[in-house]
């Protein structure tokens, strides 16, 4: 069964040299080219659609705000593509719940690398475990991830970094280690990129709760500490 991607992109000749290629890797793809259009087609068809390509600047509704409609009750995988390269934008997009970025001018392999990775974390369904620490859990086969009976909405990139984390529970994983793990071995992005998810990850698990159990290592990385 194909994969359906939604593809939400205001430059016609981009949009449509896009779902081109999409198309010629065997993705359906479903077209928006503004930001309501992009929520009235997501609603249509939210249960098939596996992933969302969306740009940043759209008329009548930015990404950022279709994002944020999105994250309100779907875990549904975003990759943003935007001009903005601005360290702020890109926190911004993080925090409003995006996977992963690709800033314009792109590869065309490379956003298909970056497609291809999260669908394939996606439907591994090898060895799935429940992982519980201090009130904290996490389902692998639900992604489900639960504070004191309190859900936790995580983006796909965020659930990876704690599954990580969870496996290596009392143990410090380096910057290094966890950008090999969840990010992959050919990760050319910003070296802080591993401290700008773990804030995301820390304000979401830990924040409004006493027992915190994301825990920095100074000096050597992260652990996940009851």
């Amino acid at each position: 069964m194909k994969e359906t991607i939604l593809l939400v992109e205001d430059e016609v000749a981009l949009a449509e040299s896009l779902k081109l290629e999409l198309e010629f890797e065997d993705y359906q793809v479903l077209t928006a080219n503004d930001g309501l259009q992009a929520l009235e087609v997501f609603q249509a068809n939210a249960t098939q659609i596996s992933l969302i390509i969306l740009d940043w600047m759209l008329p009548r509704l930015d990404g950022l705000g279709v994002l944020r409609r999105i994250r309100k009750d779907y875990q549904v995988p975003v990759i943003m593509l935007t001009a903005r390269d601005y360290v702020g934008d890109k926190v911004a997009g993080l925090k409003g719940g995006a996977d992963d970025y690709v800033t314009k001018p792109f590869d065309i392999e490379e956003l298909l690398a970056r497609i291809e990775v999260i669908l394939r974390r996606l439907t591994s369904s090898t060895n799935l475990k429940t992982y519980r620490l201090g009130g904290l859990s996490l389902d692998e086969k639900s992604r489900q991830v639960v504070r004191d009976g309190q859900a936790i909405l995580l983006t796909q990139r965020e659930f990876q970094l704690l599954l990580e984390l969870f496996k290596n529970q009392g143990e410090v994983c380096t910057r290094d280690e966890l950008l090999d793990k969840v990010w992959g071995i050919d990760f050319d992005g910003q070296p802080n990129t591993v401290d700008v998810y773990i804030r995301l990850l820390r304000n979401k698990i830990d924040k409004n709760f006493d027992k915190k159990l994301l825990q920095t290592v100074r000096g050597l990385g992260y652990m996940l500490k009851g």
